[in-house]
Parts: C-alpha cells; sequence; structure tokens
C-alpha cells in the first residue's frame, strides 16, 4: 500500500477521533445529567432518566444514527450529516455513562455528604462540587471502557455519509481493488488509537487512586 493511500487513512483517522472526542465529553456531561435526574426523587424526573437509558441502551446504535438523521429535519433542523452523527454518538454514550455515573453517585460515603449538608451546600452545589467529581474518580475504568467502545462505535456513522476512517478505507478498497491492505491499516490505527486512550486512562487513575483510597 502507498504512502499516499495510508496518509488518507491517517487523515480519516483525525475525523474519527475528533468525532469520538466530542461525542464522549457530550455523552459524559448528558449522561451526568441524567444519572442525576434517574436519582431524583421527583418520580416523573426520575421516570425520565430511566426511560432515557432504556430507550438508547436497548436500541441498535445503527437505527439511533438514522433515526436522528432522518428527525432533525422533520423539527426543523437543518445540520450537516456530521452534527447528526455527534448527537447520535453523545446520546448514547450518555446512556451508559449515566449508569456509570449513577453507580458511583450511589457509592458516595454518607460522611461526606452529612459534612456537606453541615456546610450549608445547596443540593445543586453538593451535586457539582462533591458528587460529580468523587462519581468520576470512582467510576474512571468504565468510563475510559465506554470511551474505546464509542471510538469503535464511531465507525457506524459511515451510515449518514460521514467519511470517517471505516467509510475511507471502504471507499478506497472499491477503487484500488486492495481491500486487504486498507482495512488491515484501519484496524491498526483503530488498534493505535485505542492503546493511547487506554493508557491514557491508566494514567488518570493511578492519578486520582490517592482521593479514593
Amino acid at each position: 500500500m502507498s504512502w499516499k493511500l495510508f496518509f488518507l487513512l491517517v487523515k480519516a483517522c483525525g475525523l474519527t477521533i475528533a468525532i469520538s472526542a466530542v461525542s464522549i465529553v457530550l455523552g459524559l456531561v448528558i449522561g451526568t445529567l441524567v444519572s442525576g435526574a434517574m436519582l431524583s426523587r421527583n418520580p416523573y424526573v426520575s421516570w425520565s432518566g430511566r426511560t432515557f437509558v432504556s430507550f438508547f441502551r436497548g436500541s441498535p446504535l445503527l437505527v439511533q444514527l438514522l433515526l436522528i438523521y432522518n428527525l432533525l429535519p422533520v423539527l426543523g433542523l437543518n445540520v450537516p450529516s456530521l452534527v447528526a452523527a455527534v448527537v447520535g454518538l453523545a446520546l448514547c454514550d450518555a446512556a451508559y455513562q449515566a449508569e456509570n455515573m449513577r453507580g458511583g453517585l450511589t457509592s458516595i460515603p454518607r460522611g461526606l455528604l452529612e459534612a456537606a449538608d453541615m456546610l450549608g451546600l445547596s443540593p445543586a452545589q453538593q451535586f457539582w462540587r462533591i458528587k460529580v467529581p468523587i462519581a468520576l474518580r470512582l467510576t474512571l475504568p468504565a468510563l475510559v471502557s465506554e470511551a474505546i467502545m464509542i471510538v469503535k462505535a464511531s465507525s457506524l456513522v459511515s451510515v449518514v455519509g460521514v467519511i470517517e476512517l471505516t467509510r475511507m478505507a471502504q471507499d478506497l478498497a472499491a477503487s484500488t481493488f486492495r481491500p486487504l491492505e486498507l482495512f488491515a491499516a484501519a484496524g491498526f490505527l483503530y488498534f493505535v488509537t485505542n492503546w493511547v486512550l487506554s493508557r491514557l486512562g491508566r494514567r488518570l487513575e493511578r492519578s486520582f487512586s490517592w482521593g479514593i483510597r
């Protein structure tokens, strides 16, 4: 395989990383909010959070991407396919991150929350300044694993017209008739990306380990 073809794959891999990174950040923010909703004492808010998680965990990501891609124009939002892809990935990621964060939030020692009450912190302040940081530390391995899954799942956004790594490999294979080399190179780039992500996750775990011992 020529360096020119490999460079095209690397360029497409950059788009894959960008899509995944934005989706992961948005998914974590939305997932944190949904986890708070699931733990709410208000039954309607709690039901909304559980329904969100059930839908996005119980239906295929491919269907979700196609649904969002076709639904946004109906709502009057004529956005690029790239935006629809990011929204789909972020919402799917949020459902899984919400479950991870819910587990972390319910594992916070009661004594810390009692101390926050004594300091006069409001429920919102307790959630964002105490509960969320601790929950992130407690669930970091699961969050990193989910981030790796999103990088791999990003290969599905090609169905809505985004030319990311997998779609680029498909297009080049169709034009050069060298599918084995191109898909092997694409697989290698996915592996390198996720290897780096896992290493960063382990480094973060070591950095934060002091806070959960």
